[in-house]
């Protein structure tokens, strides 16, 4: 799958998808319909489309993510990143930071995930 980018309405039902998967149909357009207040209706069109998408597997009346969350939270911020910051890592932090202070501990935490990252 190639794109893995999901619209506001659809990552929030994946969210519930990943949460109670596996789960039948059924159930799960119950949940979405408490939780999210869409009408059946709705639920099933999604359903289906994110289906057909590959993101999850309706099989038997069974959902399943077929998708993991990770994955279309980096694809999102890859795309985020490329977009607002021309895919520039200096450039984001910085935006992130703005005229924030870090502890020493959060330096130390960063520099270390940076560590672990370099080529």
């Amino acid at each position: 799958m190639e794109d893995l980018r999901l619209c506001d309405s659809e990552y929030r039902f994946m969210c519930l998808v990943w949460e109670l998967s596996p789960v039948r149909s059924g159930d799960l357009v119950k949940v979405v319909g408490e939780r999210l207040g869409w009408k059946k209706s709705t639920a099933y069109t999604v359903l289906k489309k994110l289906a057909e998408r590959g993101f999850l597997r309706n099989e038997d009346a069974l959902v399943t993510a077929l998708v993991a969350k990770e994955e279309c939270q980096a694809a999102e911020t890859d795309h985020f990143m490329e977009r607002t910051f021309e895919g520039s890592l200096p450039k984001f932090v910085a935006a992130f930071l703005g005229n924030r202070k870090i502890s020493e501990k959060e330096a130390k935490e960063i520099k270390a995930m940076i560590d672990s990252h370099k080529e």
